[in-house]
């Protein structure tokens, strides 16, 4: 009987670990399958290290795409930046091609960011996230990759998810009239900004606790730029903000906390590169760029990520979520004549 057509696929932990330990030359290797999520991220250890393997999904990233991340880390990592960096096989590739039952896929393994994730961050471990992606910024700022990545701007961000999510809303249309008018008056806004004071180059797109590690003596890793793109690099100070925004919304931290914190954030950060104040003051309006963005991809991937949560109750979350963020930091009020 022939093999029946398929999309995606679940590859087996345990023959990746004696794939990987073949190629990399990496003995006693052992695996387990961590998370179905954007990519498929497997955990292989042995005796002497632990190692992360991600196994990209051909829907999700080209072959460019991933030798774009690819290139990217091993520059960071090359100038001193703190990430977890891919490694290469014994032959050399950073791509190692697999022969899925959809067609070839490729995974890429990296090293394992030591300690831990931190949701509730101490002011000192606040100002080392600030300079270190400071620090980050002053080696992506105005970098060009041989292999191109996906962008982000006012297209990418507001307009092609407003267009993309609208059959997503046939069923709630008053929630995407509610996207509509805020990304009507987002872009108004957006647009009033001199965006010449604004620093472009390489953002991560996803600068959330989740993709840093601390380890027992405060040491900072930087980790998961499957989003890293050319875009403005306030970008990554905007996602940073957002772990406060959910502080707020589901910790019920206050306003007090949160803004005191993330001021911290900044000052660390401007201890290494400049942050102008009309970037901060985009934040807002960017950030409803991030939420938009965000959720076109929850709908672009349903098929095989976002099947489990994407439906009518995270319709209304996502919608609740977008108008409260614009209800406490976006000024909608018309200018004056």
């Amino acid at each position: 009987m022939p093999l029946f057509p398929t999309q995606y696929s679940t590859l087996s932990a345990s023959a990746l670990a004696a794939h990987v330990s073949a190629e990399y030359g990496l003995p006693g290797l052992h695996g387990r399958y961590l998370l179905r999520g954007v990519s498929d991220t497997y955990l292989l250890e042995n005796e002497q290290a632990k190692y992360i393997l991600k196994v990209y999904r051909a829907a999700h990233r080209t072959q460019t795409q991933i030798a774009g991340e690819v290139e990217l880390l091993t520059y960071l990592q090359a100038q001193g930046a703190h990430v977890a960096a891919p490694l290469p096989a014994q032959n050399g590739a950073f791509l190692l091609p697999l022969a899925a039952a959809e067609g070839e896929r490729f995974g890429v393994l990296f090293a394992f960011a030591p300690g831990r994730v931190v949701m509730d961050l101490s002011d000192a471990q606040l100002r080392t996230v600030g300079r270190e992606m400071a620090r980050l910024h002053n080696l992506t700022a105005g970098l060009t990759l041989q292999h191109p990545r996906p962008g982000y701007d006012l297209d990418t961000t507001l307009r092609q998810p407003l267009r993309v999510l609208a059959p997503a809303f046939q069923e709630y249309p008053e929630g995407y009239a509610e996207l509509q008018d805020i990304v009507t008056q987002t872009l108004a806004k957006l647009e009033q900004f001199d965006t010449s004071a604004f620093s472009y180059g390489y953002c991560h797109y996803d600068f959330l606790p989740k993709n840093f590690h601390f380890d027992a003596a405060d040491q900072l890793t930087f980790f998961d730029f499957d989003f890293a793109g050319p875009g403005y690099l306030v970008n990554d100070v905007m996602t940073f903000f957002v772990h406060y925004f959910l502080h707020r919304l589901l910790k019920g931290v206050t306003e007090a906390d949160a803004t005191r914190e993330f001021a911290v954030f900044v000052a660390g950060y401007r201890e290494v590169r400049p942050l102008a104040d009309v970037e901060l003051a985009a934040i807002p309006y960017l950030g409803v760029g991030f939420w938009l963005f965000y959720f076109e991809f929850a709908y672009r991937h349903f098929d095989d990520w976002s099947n489990t949560f994407f439906g009518p109750r995270y319709l209304r979350e996502r919608v609740g979520w977008i108008k409260q963020w614009a209800a406490w930091y976006c000024d909608f009020s018309p200018q004056p004549a």
